[in-house]
């Protein structure tokens, strides 16, 4: 899968809650508390394990969660990226 070039990952971003930092991109969700925080982990790794394309997630404060996507074998941001951070806002 080829990187999206700057204008494509700008146009794909658009639409989305989404912001790129680097060679990712980027989402932070602030869930109602803990157990909600956890619950909405365990939906988005579900998720990555059906589309076989993974997440870094980090679970901070108490009811915060920061996902990261980036396709790691391509060094960047890819199709792949944003059809999954698109398959995660529907868990949100």
């Amino acid at each position: 899968m080829a990187l999206l070039t700057d204008d494509q990952l700008e146009q794909a971003l658009a639409g989305l809650p989404w912001q790129r930092q680097g060679e990712a991109i980027f989402r932070e969700y602030k869930l109602a508390d803990f157990a909600a925080a956890i619950a909405f982990v365990d939906r988005v790794a579900e998720a990555a394990e059906q589309a076989g394309h993974h997440p870094d997630i980090h679970l901070h404060g108490w009811n915060k969660v920061r996902l990261e996507l980036s396709t790691h074998s391509q060094g960047g941001i890819t199709q792949a990226d944003i059809d999954m951070a698109q398959r995660i806002d529907a868990l949100a």
